[in-house]
């Protein structure tokens, strides 16, 4: 039984981290709720920080989860701005990084997510290399963005993933140049394969944006402090004015691995290994959103995606309750590049699909992709077509061999297609 004496902590402020303490007061229990958060900013969602609000369309306020207010009314213990550096599992206690306090806990959940990788390169110390993870870094892009497009400037993005892609299409809405560097030979190479990457890169390259694939950034150059091009392994050079590092997130683990907490393989993604009550080693430790990683159809992965943080941080708060919890969501996400709207369901990675099925029209930018490997749908990308993401996910999650031609015919309704 969980009773008012106990002290719940969460360690990390994002999306993941204010629903679970929502969570834990929405299910009644009444015990301390401590919410550590490293960002002087109140926790916030951070899809709009590639989209709505970097493109100045949707306000500041509008990002954080919950009012700054709601976190009072609800008697959470809320600690910005301040870090946890070491955790105590048998003390029971975590301390943080600023004055050495220790805060004892019955139950912790660390919800620590991930942050940038960083370029290895000569010039990375320059006033205009940027990265974009945190809304501080969102708030100086997009005056960044606004100042480039005033001044026809250029902007050099490295990686072309989803964030490269949607601060491409962001960046050219404000009407700066744009020039996207990626080693592999279309966009978002890894997460759709060749099959609809270059699909992508026609959509850009149609609003001016221009790519350079199979090549590397091997260094910034610059003259007092500022960017003046980007050098890759072919001998260009590129101009710039700014850089953006989009080359992928990597898990914030060093907390969980100094307390000896089990982590996963690097190649399942890397992150806090935990079961799928998404309890790690330590039964009294879950953790939730982009650093764990859990069983999922046969394997292990580690997702990245907002709706991840939005449904694991409230299963990890019911399960710290003793909550009969499995998590086994299906991964989700969605995107928007100027006219282009989608949403991804599933988990395809290279290798593990022996085809992709296109039901409509591939040209018109309105069909859903199918990855499919033996007849059985491992993962579906709907583009410009809506209300279809339930129809997928049990296509999905039935794991049932299905007519790959009455897949690719609009006419079949799809729910026709789940056994």
């Amino acid at each position: 039984m969980v009773d008012a004496d106990q002290t719940f902590v969460i360690v990390g402020g994002g999306l993941a981290g204010a629903k679970a303490a929502e969570t834990l007061r929405a299910e009644g229990f009444t015990g301390r709720v401590i919410l550590i958060c490293d960002e002087r900013d109140h926790p916030y969602e951070r899809p709009p920080l590639s989209k709505g609000h970097l493109l100045g369309k949707e306000e500041r306020d509008s990002v954080f989860v919950h009012e700054p207010a709601w976190y009072a009314q609800n008697d959470i213990e809320l600690h910005l701005g301040q870090t946890v550096d070491a955790i105590d599992r048998a003390a029971r206690t975590v301390r943080l990084g600023d004055d050495g306090t220790l805060i004892r806990y019955d139950k912790l959940l660390l919800v620590t997510g991930a942050e940038p990788r960083r370029l290895d390169v000569p010039g990375t110390d320059l006033a205009g290399v940027h990265h974009l993870r945190r809304l501080a870094h969102a708030e100086r892009l997009k005056g960044v963005l606004a100042a480039l497009g005033r001044d026809n400037g250029h902007l050099v993005i490295a990686g072309a993933g989803w964030i490269g892609l949607e601060v491409a299409a962001a960046a050219r809405e404000y009407g700066a140049e744009v020039t996207v560097i990626e080693p592999e030979p279309a966009p978002l190479y890894g997460a759709l394969g060749p099959e609809l990457g270059n699909l992508f890169a026609e959509l850009h390259r149609e609003h001016g944006v221009r790519f350079h694939f199979g090549v590397r950034l091997t260094e910034i150059i610059g003259q007092d402090g500022m960017v003046l091009a980007a050098r890759t392994d072919d001998g260009e050079e590129h101009p710039a004015h700014d850089v953006l590092a989009a080359i992928g997130a990597a898990p914030r683990t060093a907390l969980a691995e100094a307390a000896g907490l089990e982590l996963a393989d690097p190649a399942s993604g890397g992150g806090i290994a935990v079961d799928e009550h998404l309890r790690t080693s330590d039964p009294d430790i879950h953790a939730a959103g982009d650093v764990a990683n859990f069983s999922l159809l046969g394997g292990r992965l580690r997702v990245e995606h907002w709706a991840n943080a939005l449904n694991g941080g409230p299963a990890a708060a019911r399960a710290m309750l003793g909550q009969d919890v499995t998590y086994d969501r299906l991964p989700y996400f969605f995107s928007d590049q100027y006219d282009l709207g989608l949403e991804y369901s599933g988990w395809a990675p290279p290798g593990s699909y022996d085809q992709v099925v296109i039901r409509g029209d591939a040209g018109k930018r309105e069909f859903i992709a199918f990855w499919v490997r033996e007849g059985r749908v491992l993962a579906g990308m709907n583009v410009n077509v809506w209300d279809v993401t339930e129809h997928i996910q049990r296509l999905i999650r039935s794991g049932a061999e299905v007519d790959v031609e009455a897949l690719a015919d609009p006419h079949v309704p799809l729910a026709d297609l789940v056994p």
